[in-house]
């Protein structure tokens, strides 16, 4: 069990960057190459300048998580996806405020991006760990 901990401490965190990153860049990158369609969805929730705000989204879940997944700055990183994710969260996943065939699904998005902002947080708060480009417990 001890060799096992040792592992997951070496390539844990590595492994679970990546995991954490995957989401956001197929996101942003999604939301790029649905640029309109995306802008026209978000209208209809109600924001206002609808394609400025997927810009910034676009440039938050892209250099989010490929701060994540390198370990450069990781903690701005997070905080960026931290950022995008409470917005996103409340708006978008708004179950209270659903039909009942809409709300066990709108409920398990909010749960889901819940656990991810806590896990960001934790990301957060232990840095990047080995394998990273920012090797130290200070970083950011």
């Amino acid at each position: 069990m001890n060799q096992l901990c040792e592992m997951v401490k070496q390539y844990g965190p590595l492994i679970g960057r990546i995991l954490m990153a995957l989401i956001f860049l197929k996101s942003g990158f999604g939301k790029v190459a649905n640029f309109a369609a995306t802008a026209g969805y978000m209208a209809s929730e109600g924001m206002p300048m609808a394609e400025v705000l997927l810009v910034g989204a676009i440039v938050f879940e892209l250099a989010g998580a490929l701060m994540l997944v390198i370990g450069w700055k990781m903690r701005w990183g997070a905080l960026l996806l931290v950022v995008f994710m409470i917005p996103t969260t409340l708006i978008f996943h708004n179950f209270w405020a659903v039909d009942a065939a809409q709300y066990q699904n709108q409920l398990n998005h909010f749960m889901k991006n819940v656990a991810m902002i806590g896990g960001l947080l934790y990301m957060m708060a232990f840095g990047a760990g080995p394998l990273s480009l920012e090797q130290r417990k200070d970083e950011g």
